[in-house]
């Protein structure tokens, strides 16, 4: 009987210690790399497919330098070169790469499309990206967090700005697994799915953690650990652009702002990040960012979920 595929759709396809094994690995292989300037060629001759309806710099270099630092090879599919679900089928693209390729990624508008190519799929599928959820992200925001506060335990996390996206969603089931407490400030048509909301809730009555919805990004902030924010105008938004940066520039995370945190408190942007609209310049290139080292953890935490899922 065949063991059944491992994918990573979303951040709760793995558990609290899967997650914590995972950044292990990575931390592991980081350690390796900065030490020797190389890792074991653990997937010697194994291939990636890695399809991209939208174009990313980090996701992009990250996932293909990885595949190489570790003795396989990754192919990058454009969105001309597929057309996926247009010229054919999710479905009928994930027969035909598990057919060939040992693991597939794919960045997608909709998250629908991903679960799709992951139903035809024989081999595992890592969201790199949709309109849902991005869990590879959070998997090297938390191994950040975990670097520079030496624990995930009994910390907070403070998300500003726009709360119904991907990082959001994704970060903040990843703070009810792992019992962080999480606050979101955003306009009160920005907040989180109602879907994500009532499953981090049911997270939490496990695990402890404390949710927090507000309007009021100094209530948000108080005491955080670490603040985060994204970009007010996700690719497939440009249409309304100016009533974005309109509504979310009372959100814009700055100096003052990061005051109300603690004073030992990180900032995190998952970038690419706009200076004057979701943050101020003197944030992002200043004393308490870690936006370029949780950056470069990319790298280090897609190889570290990669060796998960082929061990898997």
């Amino acid at each position: 009987m065949n063991k059944k595929i491992r994918h990573f759709l979303a951040i709760d396809d793995l558990s609290a210690d899967e997650i914590m094994h995972v950044l292990e690995l990575s931390k592991k292989m980081k350690d390796e790399l900065k030490k020797s300037g190389t890792n074991d060629h653990l997937l010697q001759d194994k291939t990636m497919l890695m399809i991209f309806e939208k174009p990313s710099l980090r996701t992009r270099i990250s996932f293909e330098i990885g595949m190489t630092q570790l003795g396989g090879h990754a192919i990058y599919l454009g969105p001309s070169d597929i057309g996926l679900g247009k010229r054919e089928p999710a479905s009928d693209v994930g027969k035909v790469g598990s057919s060939m390729a040992d693991i597939i990624m794919a960045r997608t508008f909709k998250h629908e499309t991903i679960v799709e190519l992951a139903g035809a799929s024989t081999v595992p599928v890592i969201n790199a990206l949709s309109d849902k959820e991005h869990p590879c992200q959070i998997l090297a925001d938390l191994m950040t967090v975990w670097e520079y506060k030496k624990t995930l335990k009994g910390l907070k996390i403070a998300f500003v700005g726009d709360g119904n996206n991907n990082v959001t969603h994704s970060l903040a089931v990843a703070s009810g697994l792992l019992g962080i407490d999480f606050s979101v400030a955003a306009p009160k048509q920005y907040w989180m799915a109602k879907e994500i909301v009532k499953k981090i809730q049911s997270l939490s009555a496990k695990t402890g953690m404390k949710l927090v919805e507000t309007d009021k990004p100094e209530e948000a902030v108080q005491k955080a650990d670490v603040v985060v924010t994204d970009t007010w105008v996700s690719m497939g938004a440009e249409k309304e652009k100016a009533e974005r940066i309109q509504t979310l520039r009372p959100y814009q995370v700055t100096t003052a702002l990061m005051s109300h945190a603690k004073h030992d408190a990180i900032f995190m942007h998952c970038l690419p990040a706009y200076r004057g609209n979701e943050m101020t310049a003197e944030v992002i290139d200043g004393p308490q960012s870690v936006a370029f080292p949780e950056a470069e953890n990319r790298l280090h935490a897609q190889k570290g979920l990669i060796q998960f899922l082929m061990q898997e």
